[in-house]
């Protein structure tokens, strides 16, 4: 096989692990919690530490790639990530966890957008780099339904600091193959880190994801939550001045003028809110309705991660025949239908009525692989790493919206259930309708929005022509 794709190999087992280590954890709290003896709040700063972290230091891990090469901040996101990684699984008590969460969130955040930069250079030609997206991309999506399956069963069956155990061998047999496949860089283009830049959207990051975490359980009204708001609010501004004035700004503010770049990010971030609610709460729902194991619940979504992950291989070849735009709506109007056949699913309901509405989900989440590929080919020579940056965060804050949200709206409609007089099960199941009916007309703002935004891009074949300008750095 040939270099190029085992370096495709390398980054899409990097990526595997950081999507995987979003959710593994969450089914195996109780067990956790029984061995270390850990409060709620200890609980809740094993998954959040390494949220926060990880969406606070994007933007600085694609900076860093800017600056000081994308292979060397890869590898050393990978390293720190893996170590982190085995610190975790050996913790013997919650204070050493908790650290060892913060410091997977680093390696993450250097690992997350590197991995997607590196993509365009090391496939330059576009048939090629099409294929790579969706194999990437379809990886990174089986990473979020194996997540609860493979968290519940080591839980289940093994030691729970296996969850994280597991990433040491896959790390130190994907540091070595990344070291030989990914090929060293020559000059970099760009050379001064912007450190204001970096401060101030660091700071930004971190208090907003702060707010969106700990706004349900403090209090949306709170001192701290509206604080940190206010803080994210600050910082925000104070990052749009800086980037103005800066002889190189960390990011071109002018990007966000291109329609396929600005319309790409806002439609996956629509996608977003929806794919990590739906998770979260259908979850839920198959362990309070059905009553399925947490290991059952992880399992039940793994057809549904299989079938997205085949069309996330050819999703490019059909943009390539029907165009960016309507392939990526497509994709967002399947979810949304998806979703809202999933709310019409009763109390009486059984995992097979639902399952093929799963499927349906699945499809149009796989069909929206070539809206990565865009938003790659509106990147400016020399920002691939800030740029692969800002599309995770769109990521990951609307994925935190997503279910702080939905949330909300369920725990809102399932009190005034319960308050007339609802059973537990139907105050629930009222709410966790509700909540979908809001994903898919949310998911389904983003058909409007693709067809306009990427109505003039093709992802699979383009032409000489329209490819996407390739950063001179190869790491």
């Amino acid at each position: 096989m040939n270099r190029r794709w085992w370096a495709l190999v390398a980054v899409s087992l990097a990526t595997f692990m950081t999507y995987l280590d979003n959710n593994v954890v969450n089914v195996a709290l109780p067990t956790i919690q029984r061995d270390l003896g850990l409060t709620i709040s200890g609980l809740e700063w094993i998954v959040s530490g390494y949220m926060l972290v990880f969406a606070g230091l994007l933007m600085a891990g694609g900076r860093l790639a800017d600056v000081f090469g994308r292979r060397r901040v890869f590898l050393t996101g990978l390293a720190v990530f893996t170590l982190a990684s085995a610190a975790a699984g050996l913790s013997g008590n919650g204070a050493t966890l908790i650290l060892s969460r913060g410091l997977q969130g680093v390696g993450a955040a250097l690992l997350t957008p590197t991995a997607l930069a590196l993509i365009p250079r090391i496939f330059p030609d576009p048939r090629e780099r099409g294929t790579a997206v969706g194999i990437w991309s379809a990886i990174g999506g089986l990473a979020l339904a194996v997540g609860p399956l493979t968290g519940g069963f080591i839980s289940e069956n093994w030691h729970w600091g296996w969850i994280y155990l597991i990433n040491v061998p896959i790390g130190v047999v994907t540091f070595a193959l990344a070291a030989w496949a990914i090929r060293g860089s020559g000059p970099t283009v760009r050379h001064r880190l912007d450190v204001p830049g970096l401060l101030a959207s660091s700071l930004g990051l971190f208090a907003l994801t702060y707010a969106l975490i700990e706004g349900e359980s403090r209090g949306w009204t709170s001192a701290l939550i509206l604080g940190s708001f206010a803080v994210a609010a600050a910082a925000a501004a104070a990052f749009v001045l800086i980037e103005v004035r800066a002889e190189e700004p960390m990011i071109d503010l002018s990007l966000f003028r291109d329609r396929v770049f600005s319309g790409g990010m806002l439609s996956m971030g629509l996608w977003a809110f929806g794919v990590f609610g739906i998770y979260f709460f259908t979850a839920l729902w198959l362990q309070n309705v059905l009553g399925f194991t947490p290991t059952q619940a992880g399992a039940a979504f793994v057809p549904m991660a299989l079938l997205t992950a085949a069309l996330a291989t050819i999703a490019p070849r059909i943009a390539g025949r029907l165009g960016t735009g309507p392939t990526v709506a497509f994709g967002l109007g399947l979810m949304a239908a998806g979703v809202v056949a999933l709310s019409l699913v009763g109390e009486g309901g059984t995992y097979m009525q639902i399952f093929p509405w799963l499927m349906v989900y699945g499809v149009g989440a796989g069909l929206l692989v070539p809206l990565t590929n865009a938003i790659l080919g509106a990147l400016p020579e020399g920002r691939g790493g800030v740029a692969s940056a800002v599309l995770n965060v769109s990521r990951e804050v609307f994925g935190l919206l997503g279910v702080t949200v939905l949330g909300a709206i369920l725990s809102a409609r399932q009190s005034s259930s319960a308050a007339d007089g609802a059973g537990p099960l139907t105050a629930f199941l009222d709410g966790y309708q509700l909540a979908l009916v809001v994903a898919a007309a949310i998911i389904a703002v983003g058909v409007p929005v693709s067809l306009i935004s990427l109505r003039s891009r093709r992802a699979a074949l383009p032409t000489s022509a329209d490819a996407p300008k390739i950063p001179e750095p190869v790491a």
